[in-house]
């Protein structure tokens, strides 16, 4: 029998085994970004550059988005604590292999099923997430949630930066990062627990507007994927979400792999001191997520599409004086951190509160899926891009191309709030 008791403890322990489970998915994907330096120098006898390099992470995003989709859908039916401690543990072991391995070939096939498999990470946590909070708690559960891809992203930078300083191949990053997630995959195990049915709770309201309220039984897995997937197509305002996304997450890519990089060919740096400073870029992000959730939640009261459009065109000047280019070591280092603050917040809108909002607990990780998949192919687009740009014409072409994305992402989120928001935005209370 489920009992009313107060599930905040059960919430709390729920959002921190979520919150490290995601931070650590992030020491098996910035390893690439971190060890790219050096595996460019060890093979460039063999033609690895830049854009071979940039073709294989971008090779491992096509997969990364396809999985979302599949991933998604499987994480809906069967549920978040399975898929989401899978992802964990195919991640360990495509990582391990990687370090055995040599050439551009096996890289490319080891990375991209790692891709694959860590593709079941975000929408295990979102199909977890809608089982465990409220609706009206949405906008802070994902806020503080959404940080973790940030802060995995910066331990993984600052500690794997650490022992490339020791002197440390980039082999030995990966068996550092594989043994980690080991680790915290155990925790999950252990300490998540799938809903609160699970304790014996009852379940916290679904929001009443998401795509499926009309389903007979919310709460009950899909019976068909016809039921789950038809309401998405259906919906311009998810449609939009899915152009922001592809946007969004092209800019957010193509930084997140190539700023350690730039910062060593840019500034003199050394590969750890670059892929440190590079962190950066992502603790300015976690401002911006705190910030943003903040915003749209206390001051314009959930209308979000005008707080990214107005993001967006001021993210478009920063990399805008990017492409023009500098001179010294603190210049980009300001210009990096200035789009970490600008570019993650909105970012984390569109696959945290948003897809939570639209999905409901019955479509959760499909909607996260969508969106993400789709904002996924526009990462494979920008890392190739960027890799060729810096490889063939400059830092300076690839940072205009990424603002060019900027002002093309910001003008779509100022038609979803101009159709969507604007007039619900009107007749809130002042």
């Amino acid at each position: 029998m489920l009992k009313n008791k107060s599930s905040k403890p059960w919430q709390i322990s729920t959002a921190i085994c979520l919150f490290v489970g995601y931070s650590g998915y992030y020491l098996c994907r910035s390893n690439l970004a971190i060890a790219a330096p050096l595996i460019i120098q060890e093979y460039a006898a063999v033609g690895v550059n830049k854009v071979v390099m940039g073709q294989i992470a971008a090779l491992g995003v096509v997969f990364y988005a396809v999985g979302k989709v599949i991933n998604g859908v499987l994480g809906d039916f069967i549920g978040g604590k399975k898929v989401f401690i899978l992802g964990m543990l195919g991640s360990v072991l495509a990582t391990i292999f990687f370090g055995f391995g040599k050439g551009v070939l096996f890289f490319g096939a080891v990375w991209s099923f790692n891709r694959l498999i860590q593709s079941m990470g975000w929408g295990g946590l979102l199909k977890i997430t809608a089982n465990w909070f409220s609706y009206k708690s949405y906008g802070k559960i994902m806020s503080f949630l959404s940080l973790s891809f940030l802060v995995g992203d910066i331990v993984a930078k600052l500690l794997l930066g650490h022992f490339l300083n020791l002197g440390m191949g980039w082999r030995g990053l990966f068996y550092i990062a594989a043994g980690l997630l080991v680790v915290i995959a155990m925790i999950n195990v252990l300490f998540l627990k799938n809903s609160p049915e699970n304790v014996g709770l009852v379940p916290p309201p679904p929001n009443p507007k998401n795509l499926h309220a009309q389903s007979d039984n919310q709460l009950a897995p899909p019976a068909s994927l016809r039921e789950l997937l038809a309401p998405y197509f259906k919906n311009l305002s998810f449609i939009l979400i899915l152009l922001m996304s592809f946007g969004l997450t092209a800019i957010r890519e193509a930084l997140n792999f190539w700023l350690p990089t730039y910062l060593f060919e840019t500034t003199n740096q050394s590969e750890g001191l670059a892929s440190q400073y590079s962190a950066l870029y992502s603790a300015f992000g976690m401002i911006s997520i705190l910030v943003a959730g903040y915003l749209s939640d206390a001051w314009m009261k959930g209308v979000r599409g005008l707080l990214i459009a107005g993001a967006g065109m001021l993210l478009t000047v920063v990399l805008g004086f990017m492409a023009v280019g500098f001179t010294g070591q603190i210049l980009p280092l300001i210009f990096i951190s200035l789009a970490g603050l600008l570019l993650l917040g909105p970012y984390s809108f569109l696959a945290g509160a948003m897809s939570l909002d639209v999905g409901g607990p019955k479509g959760a990780a499909t909607a996260g899926g969508l969106v993400d998949a789709v904002g996924y192919l526009g990462g494979t687009l920008a890392l190739w891009l960027t890799g060729f740009l810096a490889e063939y014409v400059g830092w300076n072409a690839a940072f205009l191309a990424l603002a060019a994305m900027a002002v093309g992402t910001a003008c779509t989120a100022f038609i979803y709030y101009r159709t969507q928001e604007s007039h619900s935005a009107k007749s809130q209370p002042a």
